[in-house]
């Protein structure tokens, strides 16, 4: 299969939505990450987004819309919750688990009765969501268990001649997944944290969210029983393995700067995550970028100093934690 890439000009994407429409794959850019789209009616077409990825049956795709109008295609009323967040986060890095309509296959929901959907704010998101005119199932543009992509080469390294096309929108605003909201229960939840806190809700829905107890856990921890099915697979993982160093900053500094030398000394390439003054929001925005770069340059070991886990930085440690295998070391 040859890999068409496109632009986000008004004719490229005209040949985009031609392409999803027909039951083809179609990887396009976000302001989180970027996406691998196709027909989230077509069951044919989402099952082939599943093999392409060699993504788990069970770990449900977002549908992505680009009005409020399509909404009533894919989920049978709207609360006043729902309203509440799409009227403070949409367009934007957010994802409601909603119930489903009877014409949202199974396949697309990784066969739940919920549906998880998000209207992104990414302009050329919105021009190719237009395009297709009709609401796009999509997981990240990655194989499964890689970094998630945030330009087009990453896509391209993981996708060239397998999908489609590729819809070049340069690197991602924000570079983590959207935040995935459970307004199915009395009191909302989040699934899976990411730029948008639980106190951003708290703060704009002026009520109580709380956060899944799974999350940020170890999968053998005998609490760990995360409410969304994707967040007990392997995730965000580079081909080296990973160190995290939890603690005291100088601390971990002097024992990153140690483990180092040892691994150098040895004649082993190592790469090194530390974000310093950029802080949650530049490690959101960098890390899965970085985490590509050390595999390109056939790292041996990775060492990254941990992130304070409250705001964007719980989120990003979620990522962090999953792509070292919970490989802790405290300092």
């Amino acid at each position: 299969m040859k890999t068409l890439y496109l632009s986000t000009s008004e004719e490229d994407m005209k040949i985009a939505g031609e392409i999803v429409r027909n039951g083809g794959l179609v990887a396009f850019p976000t302001e989180t990450v970027y996406g691998l789209g196709a027909d989230a009616f077509d069951a044919e077409a989402v099952e082939n987004i599943y093999t392409v990825k060699g993504r788990p049956a069970d770990n449900p795709s977002i549908v992505h819309i680009w009005n409020r109008e399509q909404l009533k295609l894919i989920t049978p009323m709207v609360t006043p919750v729902m309203v509440k967040v799409m009227d403070a986060f949409w367009p934007g890095p957010v994802t409601m688990i909603c119930e489903r309509t009877d014409e949202v296959p199974y396949v697309t929901t990784g066969g739940l009765e919920t549906v998880g959907i998000r209207m992104p704010s990414d302009p050329g998101a919105k021009s190719f969501l237009r395009a297709a005119d009709c609401p796009i199932a999509a997981p990240s543009a990655n194989l499964s268990g890689r970094p998630s992509p945030t330009t087009a080469d990453h896509v391209r390294e993981d996708f060239d001649g397998k999908i489609d096309a590729i819809i070049d929108g340069g690197p991602c605003e924000i570079g983590i997944e959207s935040t995935v909201i459970d307004l199915t229960g009395e009191i909302p939840m989040i699934l899976r944290p990411g730029y948008m806190t639980a106190e951003d809700f708290q703060d704009r829905l002026g009520m109580p969210v709380i956060m899944d107890p799974a999350l940020n856990k170890k999968p053998e921890d005998p609490d760990f029983h995360p409410k969304a099915p994707g967040m007990k697979y392997k995730h965000y993982a580079p081909k080296a393995p990973m160190i995290i160093f939890e603690g005291d900053e100088v601390k971990v500094l002097e024992a990153i700067e140690c483990e180092k030398n040892e691994h150098e000394m040895e004649g082993e390439n190592v790469v090194v995550l530390e974000f310093g003054e950029n802080g949650a929001i530049g490690a959101a925005h960098e890390l899965f970028a970085k985490l590509r770069e050390a595999d390109r340059e056939h790292a041996d070991i990775i060492l990254a100093a941990a992130l304070p886990q409250k705001g964007v930085g719980f989120s990003v440690m979620n990522r962090m934690l999953k792509s070292a295998g919970f490989n802790i070391r405290k300092v």
